[in-house]
């Protein structure tokens, strides 16, 4: 088994299963088991093969074939004219780190004993993705089929990465899911994208892959702790101990050169994890996951930024440098020797966010565990005041009266000339390595990769982010909200699948057409391959998620905030209805929106009333009851 399918990869090391042996059992089971050569996990693929004359079987082979690293079975039949024949091949797949085993190549061959036949095999999947579909599945009319069979297509995918088969595992979700080998299965941000759609419908994957963070929380501590910080520092690229895996040289097709690579200085991998417990709590309800695991993740993160801001006396104002944000074009200053830039806005107004939440978190907490946790902590009194007066004193940048500056200087930068760009290379959404190949640098520009400050629109509300600027004693006006969008959206190559998403759902109450534009862009992502060659690396597992995450969550306008489940429906003209069930605080609500109604109705078994809003106003929904909202 060769690694073989991204083409850069190819000249590093593809040995990676070393042989230790195979055999056939009494029973004609034929069996090969390998070892990872790094990490030791012993694999084991076992095969039955039964053959059907009629009703008569043969499952005694004439011949065992043996090759190196390869073991299989040979037939020979005569088959009488008229009599049908069925060859039926099951495979069992275990590894070392399976639940519940005495010894892999053991329950292999034991699985496939206790298997019988396909016909009850093909039952019992096709009633799991029933299953499945009745708690995933979405109704829409519209005016394309195709619409709803892609949006099939990536749910199917992520329920391929992330499904109820993995809850109890150690395992992540990689940005290219489990259907390729590009960034080499490491675990980045991109659940920032994926674990909205699970909160709302199994919220138990969710849960899982946030323990696979918290299980990596001590290296994440140690790696803090060696650079001179305290709390946890998350790696930008983890591996499978959750140590950094980001590469330090990069390799740009476009002129072959090797450059370097500072991606792991985009220390906001720990917002994102951060981001992701709150909101799975706001989902979920589960104060007794918060109480002995997330708040300790939350905790250690904000520890972490407080230690890496810097207080500026003359301001009086806490800074962060030296980081990278998620446009990933810039990576330094202009001419500068050193990596990293200063005063990320998308960066320091998180942290800010942060920080209050770890306050709020703390007083929510039943009264024992927060004691505990203090304890364990070390956390005092002085050092919540501390996080108190940074939460409000971060510093922003600002140009041209009300752009919120991506970093500090950027303002300053040269306008890019992306006509010309465009005319001279056509497909200009990677333009760091164009740039490279030409001897210049996207440092030296107002251009983005991808979006940044954007991310603040995508992921907070205009109310919230109102508080989260009074807070900061910053001004904010709604009315800016669109001039920054505008702003920054002539200035994004869109380099990456993910940026569409952001920028669709930024629109789609202003820009209506341009907004579901770039969501159908995003849907194509990987069935047309828009990037040119990266799909057969591997599906964009993010990009899927956030084109089913703009139908439900952005066209229904839903947000978890203030213990509520909030709708503000807007569909496109293009999607008539839409209809659908997700979880909420353990309740089952069923959603039906066309552009004249909202009807809520909380399933008959739910265990308790649902509080929603709507238009500012909260109401509760008793088991049963139905609501029907005029838009």
């Amino acid at each position: 088994m060769e690694n073989t399918l991204v083409e850069r990869y190819r000249k590093l090391n593809n040995l990676h299963l070393e042989q230790l042996g195979k055999g056939v059992t009494d029973d004609h089971l034929i069996w090969l088991q390998v070892q990872t050569r790094q990490s030791r996990i012993r694999i084991v693929e076992a095969a039955r093969t039964r053959i059907f004359l009629e009703d008569r079987i043969i499952n005694k082979p004439d011949r065992l074939v043996r090759e190196d690293g390869y073991i299989g079975q040979e037939f020979d039949l005569d088959i009488p004219a008229g009599i049908s024949l069925s060859i039926e091949k099951t495979v069992s797949l275990y590894n070392s780190r399976d639940l519940a085993i005495s010894e892999s190549c053991l329950e292999a061959c034991d699985a496939l004993r206790r298997r019988k036949n396909f016909e009850q095999m093909l039952t019992l999947h096709e009633i799991a993705w029933k299953h499945l579909w009745q708690r995933w599945g979405m109704s829409m009319e519209t005016n394309s089929r195709r619409i709803e069979q892609v949006h099939n297509l990536h749910v199917f995918h992520l329920l391929q990465s992330a499904s109820p088969n993995t809850v109890g595992l150690d395992v992540g979700v990689p940005p290219r899911g489990l259907h390729g080998e590009a960034y080499r299965g490491l675990i980045m941000w991109d659940e920032l994208f994926i674990m909205p759609l699970f909160n709302l419908r199994i919220p138990d994957i969710s849960q899982g892959l946030l323990m696979y963070r918290y299980r990596r929380l001590p290296r994440a501590c140690s790696a803090a702790e060696e650079q001179g910080y305290r709390g946890a520092m998350f790696p930008w690229q983890s591996g499978s101990n959750g140590e950094e895996q980001a590469q330090t040289l990069h390799l740009n097709p476009e002129s072959g050169r090797w450059i370097p690579d500072n991606t792991q200085l985009q220390r906001h991998i720990n917002i994102a994890i951060a981001y992701n417990i709150w909101q799975y709590f706001q989902v979920s309800g589960n104060v007794d996951f918060i109480s002995f695991y997330g708040a300790e993740l939350f905790l250690k993160i904000v520890r972490f930024w407080t230690s890496k801001a810097e207080f500026n006396r003359e301001l009086d104002r806490y800074e962060i440098r030296g980081v990278m944000g998620p446009d990933e074009f810039h990576d330094k200053y202009p001419e500068a020797d050193k990596p990293g830039i200063d005063n990320n806005a998308y960066t320091n107004v998180m942290v800010a966010w942060i920080l209050a939440r770890a306050l709020e978190m703390l007083d929510m907490l039943p009264q024992n565990r927060r004691r505990f946790i203090m304890e364990d902590l070390s956390l005092s009194e002085e050092e919540l005041s501390h996080w108190d007066e940074m939460s409000r004193k971060m510093k922003l940048v600002f140009h041209d009266n009300d752009i919120i500056s991506q970093f500090e200087g950027y303002g300053d930068l040269k306008e890019f000339d992306w006509e010309h760009y465009k005319k001279k290379y056509g497909d200009i959404q990677r333009l760091d390595r164009i740039l490279e190949a030409e001897g210049d640098s996207p440092n030296n520009y107002k251009l983005s990769k991808q979006a940044d400050v954007l991310m603040l629109f995508y992921l907070f509300s205009s109310d919230e982010l109102h508080m989260i600027f009074e807070r900061l004693n910053y001004p904010f006006d709604a009315e800016s909200i669109p001039r920054n969008i505008e702003y920054y959206s002539s200035r994004t190559s869109h380099g990456s699948t993910l940026s569409r998403i952001v920028h669709a759902w930024l629109l789609v109450r202003s820009r209506r057409k341009e907004s579901w534009k770039l969501f159908r862009q995003a849907l194509e992502s990987d069935i047309e391959d828009i990037q040119g060659g990266t799909t057969h690396e591997g599906i964009h597992l993010g990009a899927m998620a956030g084109t089913v995450d703009m139908i439900l969550r952005c066209y229904s306008g839903i947000e978890t905030r203030d213990n509520a489940l909030w709708f503000n429906p807007r569909l496109p003209k293009e999607i008539r209805s839409l209809n659908y069930c997700i979880e909420y605080r353990r309740n089952r609500l069923r959603v039906d929106i066309s552009p004249e109604f909202l009807e809520l109705q909380l399933q008959d078994d739910a265990r308790q009333s649902l509080r929603a809003g709507f238009r500012g106003e909260t109401f509760s929904l008793r088991p049963g009851e139905r609501k029907k909202l005029k838009l």
